[in-house]
């Protein structure tokens, strides 16, 4: 039978916390990384390679946004200006400094984490809308310190190229190579951020959600413990602000505006908040929306609208898509992509009975 835990005897606790107890599951996880790690970098062409390495930097940044909105219940609208932290951080060290990848991408996640707390500072105050806009305040300031500061942005159009990262004394130039690497990072990603979930920070994290006034009474510091999740949400923030910057060769403000935030708030609402494959779902889906809704409309909207029409089409019509996206999933699934293949998930597990 498919997906059963019956015959599955657990004898210790560790087995019984174990990432993935049943041995299906492991055996699927390994099936999928040999297809994602050696297959899809020999069987796919380097235009959908390049558009799956947006996929990837766009999972780290997820997990990261709903550790803080999903997982702590904390809203954010200013994703994007910690990435550009990160991002410009990276870019000054290895421009100035000629730091390695491993040295100037912990660092940019250092200083988005460190800029992230300091925004996290009134979440004990305030809450809910009031929340969202003191992070979108954070998200303007931010993009006017960096765009009219010339010694962080390196002044003309605020723009710093960086040289693609060398591993080995070999310097990453292909798709595929790009992939490998970003690959990595996607994987460290998941990880930790499943197992923060089952750690004592991530059960606050949880229960500041869920009831913060409760929460404190049983004795959790929740300022600490909100300050911690903007640390973390935006550690991962500064790190993917730094793969955007590696896997584009430039650190540019044009690349984190308040769109980009948008863009992550969706990915999680979409996919799910408080899920991990929710971010990971959520990524692809916002991701590939506006490349399908391009080929679509290029391939159908020929016959309804002219060329210069379908310029200004294209754009427009991805942020109604975005928006119609978010409220059909906010009305009619609240939980997401997720919940959905959840139900898929649990239709087999008692497949071909009802119950």
């Amino acid at each position: 039978m498919f997906h059963r835990e019956s015959g599955v005897f657990k004898t210790t606790y560790g087995a019984d916390m174990a990432l993935f107890p049943l041995p299906v599951a492991r055996w699927t996880v390994l099936a999928m990384a040999a297809v994602f790690i050696v297959l899809v970098p020999l069987t796919v062409g380097e235009y959908y390679v390049s558009i799956i390495n947006l996929i990837l930097i766009a999972v780290v940044g997820a997990l990261g946004l709903n550790i803080l909105v999903g997982y702590t219940g904390q809203i954010s609208i200013g994703h994007g200006a910690f990435m550009s932290v990160g991002a410009y951080t990276a870019a000054n060290l290895i421009t100035r400094l000629d730091a390695p990848f491993w040295l100037a991408l912990p660092a940019g996640g250092a200083m988005a984490a460190l800029v992230g707390a300091l925004v996290g500072i009134p979440s004990l105050r305030i809450k809910g809308l009031y929340l969202a806009i003191a992070t979108l305040a954070a998200q303007l300031i931010i993009e006017w310190t960096i765009n009219h500061v010339p010694w962080i942005s390196g002044g003309i159009q605020a723009s710093i190229e960086v040289p693609r990262p060398t591993f080995f004394g070999v310097q990453l130039r292909s798709q595929v190579q790009l992939y490998l690497f970003l690959m990595a990072f996607v994987v460290i990603a998941i990880v930790a951020t499943m197992n923060l979930m089952r750690s004592r920070i991530g059960r606050a994290f949880i229960a500041i959600r869920d009831q913060d006034i409760a929460a404190e009474i049983i004795g959790i510091d929740i300022f600490r413990y909100k300050l911690w999740a903007f640390a973390i949400s935006s550690f991962y923030a500064g790190v993917t602000g730094v793969l955007y910057t590696y896997y584009l060769g430039i650190a540019n403000y044009e690349q984190f505006q308040i769109g980009v935030s948008i863009d992550y708030l969706a990915m999680i609402i979409i996919g799910g908040l408080g899920s991990v494959l929710g971010s990971i779902f959520g990524a692809i889906f916002v991701t590939l929306l506006p490349i399908a809704t391009r080929w679509i409309l290029e391939g159908v909207g020929g016959f309804f609208f002219s060329q210069a029409d379908l310029l200004n089409i294209i754009p427009n019509l991805r942020l109604i898509l975005f928006g119609g996206l978010i409220i059909v999933f906010l009305a009619l699934e609240p939980e997401g992509l997720a919940r959905l293949w959840r139900n898929i998930v649990s239709y087999f597990r008692v497949w071909p009975f009802s119950y």
